[in-house]
């Protein structure tokens, strides 16, 4: 079988090519290129280097392919229009279902390929004709929550040859074979805005508008230097820990208030945070939409959060509503939800719209 594998310079997807060159497959690495940074801050030239010396290792031909065009048109656009509209958006995500299972399939089936592999910590089941996503092996490292928004064709298409493999074992496997990638840091947030400042980035993009920081009571409190900058929870950064008049408890943002570009803060107590439920929308069922109208299962508000409770209520297609049984803190618009059952399977997963209190 040829297998187009998505190596992307890290020890994740170096391994997982190595594993299926291993089984016998035809194996062919396919490198992205998915942002063009003119200061040289992206490290695609790095990451690139790295994909020559493990595809020669590991003894299998190399490609590389410029989809930058495409992310900036169906990723990066969408990430600074929900960011204009004072959300906090996962491109992640989007990034997945867009770039690396939209093009990156196409010009693999030109290469001839039967199927695409990538080194994500997940799981695909095949059951009664249908294609589901479900946990990795290794729940540290689990990926799913990212893959939430494949289709049942996107799906069917891919493996993940690291899905019953936990990640020391990976670096194990890396560092007997060699491979130059066996000690490398794992990549953290997203390549354009890599290690730097994260406002200086945005505001390339986006006018910063200064405003107020406000306490509940309207109080001002400070000044923030654009809404953009900050997301529900946020402790650190807001620079009024040590206004007159406090309680010595740190501050963190509670609210964004758009229509005043007020940025509203509370110090100490935190009940303004949570809330009982939330309303999402862009709803991608795996593999289908529910029978049920209304029915409980556990849910992720973020990456790495433990399993959380939920019943869901199924307003049409594309809609949900997500009633908490235990109270859940700093709700965030623009990121997703994604729904498991007590089996692990992912249900799939939506854009959160907003929080609600019962």
């Amino acid at each position: 079988m040829r297998i187009v594998v998505g190596i992307s310079g890290g020890v994740d997807s170096s391994v997982a090519a190595y594993l299926l060159k291993l089984q016998g497959h035809d194996v062919i690495g396919l490198f992205m290129v998915n942002w063009e940074e003119i200061d040289g801050t992206c490290t695609a030239e790095v990451d690139y280097e790295d994909v020559k010396r493990v595809c020669n290792k590991i003894g299998i031909p190399y490609f590389s392919v410029n989809y930058a065009k495409e992310y900036y048109e169906r990723v990066f656009t969408h990430f600074l229009e929900e960011y204009k509209k004072g959300r906090t958006p996962n491109p992640d995500v989007l990034c997945n279902r867009e770039i690396k299972f939209g093009p990156f399939l196409e010009q693999a089936r030109k290469l001839g390929a039967d199927m695409i592999a990538t080194g994500h910590y997940a799981k695909k089941i095949v059951k009664d004709g249908k294609n589901y996503l479900a946990k990795s092996h290794d729940l540290n490292k689990d990926q799913s929550y990212f893959l939430n928004q494949l289709s049942q064709k996107q799906l069917e298409s891919v493996i993940f040859p690291l899905e019953n493999i936990d990640k020391p074992e990976v670096r194990k496997i890396a560092a007997e074979l060699g491979l130059s990638t066996a000690e490398k840091k794992d990549s953290t947030g997203i390549c354009f805005i890599g290690e730097r400042n994260f406002k200086n980035f945005l505001k390339q993009y986006i006018p910063a508008q200064p405003g107020d920081i406000v306490d509940l009571e309207g109080k001002k409190v400070g000044r923030h230097d654009g809404l953009m900058y900050y997301t529900l929870g946020q402790r650190r950064g807001l620079n009024i820990g040590g206004m007159k008049g406090g309680n010595g408890e740190r501050w963190f943002v509670v609210k964004k208030d758009l229509k005043n570009n007020r940025l509203v803060v509370s110090q100490g107590e935190e009940d303004e945070l949570f809330s009982d439920g939330l309303y999402a929308s862009e709803m991608n069922w795996i593999p289908e939409i529910p029978k049920e109208k209304e029915f409980a299962c556990f849910a992720k508000f973020r990456y790495r959060q433990p399993d959380q409770k939920v019943k869901v209520s199924v307003l049409d297609s594309s809609r949900i509503k997500v009633d908490f049984f235990e109270r859940q803190r700093a709700i965030t618009p623009g990121q997703y939800v994604v729904l498991y059952d007590e089996e692990g399977l992912c249900l799939g997963g939506g854009v959160i719209d907003e929080a609600f209190d019962n």
